[in-house]
């Protein structure tokens, strides 16, 4: 039956239609009739439900343009599913905001939920994650940590390389055996850790040089033909096995790799390129504490001092790459993060007034051998 549309108002005959009351998945069939303030449904038992026309909203994305199907503000998940077209005509004759969104109910609620999950991720990433990892670092057995740096150094040839294939080591016979000799000659082999320092070069030209876990001390080609002397290598060489004692390595590889999974669960990519990628970026740019830089600082000094290596050398290479590449590149900013730079070289300057040096770290042709090593 369609209702004469020259009266909209006139009072219309019951209609049956379906009802989902948001409630239950049971279909209701109720009887609904349109009156000038409200859309009354009358329920099998007798109860009536008056929902007011200026909470009826469309429910969008209809597939059947004959069918309507309307839902409340005052129960969103309400549904009423009408077919007959007068009762449709009708309806839109009195209803004006058919078309209008429904409004957000629980905003507050939703923006605290959401604040207190970012609040959860920030405080696992940057507070739990940290504290496990330094425990973890602590019983962690020199055979996992030996483990932790191979897979790491790997994973970081794998991403400088070219064209499918790793970055290559850098070795010759005589450039190995000065890179043992300078290690010797500072004192980085008889230092009672659990696993030997091991000295290796990759043929990058970054200028850079980092500690990986298990005892390895990497260098780049670059930092090698940057250097203008064999006592600035061995300074370097010092502060990185100031890291390795002290672990900081095997903690900045845990805090990363923990941080990255608990991201890489809710953003996806668990492991993707992108954590790969990032943890080689942590590893190389080790961001290091300011007291775990200092006391890096502090034992390297003390080791190059023991070995009458003049320490004021690292101050040197500092001052040098800050003047060639500026405050944010290359070894200049894997070394300015904590302390300031500046800082740093004036206490490698005068960490080295008083050495007597009796001999150089190495000799011309040990340092030339090891300059060429890539060659």
């Amino acid at each position: 039956m369609i209702w004469p549309a020259s009266n909209p108002s006139a009072a219309p005959p019951a209609i049956f239609c379906d009802l989902f009351d948001g409630r239950s998945a049971a279909i209701r069939r109720v009887s609904a009739r349109v009156d000038d303030t409200a859309l009354i449904l009358t329920m099998p038992e007798g109860e009536t439900l008056s929902w007011p026309l200026a909470s009826l909203r469309t429910v969008p994305d209809q597939a059947d343009d004959a069918l309507l199907v309307l839902t409340t503000t005052t129960r969103a998940l309400a549904r009423i599913m009408i077919e007959d077209k007068g009762l449709i005509k009708s309806i839109r004759a009195r209803a004006g905001r058919l078309d209008a969104k429904p409004p957000v109910r629980g905003r507050g609620r939703v923006f605290g939920w959401a604040a207190a999950a970012v609040a959860s991720v920030f405080a696992i990433v940057f507070v739990l994650v940290p504290v496990m990892a330094d425990q973890l670092a602590r019983v962690l057995p020199p055979a996992g940590e030996e483990a932790l740096g191979t897979a790491t150094l790997e994973q970081i040839q794998n991403a400088l390389g070219e064209d499918f294939l790793p970055l290559d080591f850098c070795t010759s016979q005589d450039g190995d055996a000065a890179m043992d000799l300078m290690l010797a000659r500072i004192g980085g082999k008889d230092l009672g850790l659990p696993y030997p320092i091991t000295v290796s070069v990759l043929d990058h030209p970054m200028v850079n040089a980092f500690a990986l876990p298990g005892g390895q001390v990497v260098f780049f080609r670059g930092m090698l033909d940057t250097a203008d002397s064999p006592d600035q290598i061995a300074a370097v060489l010092a502060h990185e096995i100031g890291h390795v004692v002290a672990r900081d390595p095997t903690r900045i590889a845990l805090r990363s790799a923990g941080s990255l999974g608990v991201l890489g669960l809710l953003f996806g990519d668990f492991a993707g390129g992108a954590v790969v990628l990032f943890l080689v970026e942590q590893m190389i740019q080790a961001d290091y504490s300011r007291e775990a830089e200092a006391a890096a600082d502090a034992y390297g000094i003390a080791l190059l001092q023991e070995a009458n290596v003049d320490p004021g050398a690292l101050g040197d290479l500092f001052q040098a790459l800050l003047d060639e590449f500026g405050d944010a590149t290359g070894i200049a900013a894997h070394f300015m993060s904590h302390p300031a730079l500046g800082d740093r070289i004036e206490t490698a300057r005068s960490a080295g007034e008083g050495i007597v040096r009796t001999r150089p770290v190495l000799g011309d042709g040990d340092w030339a051998a090891l300059k060429a090593i890539c060659d």
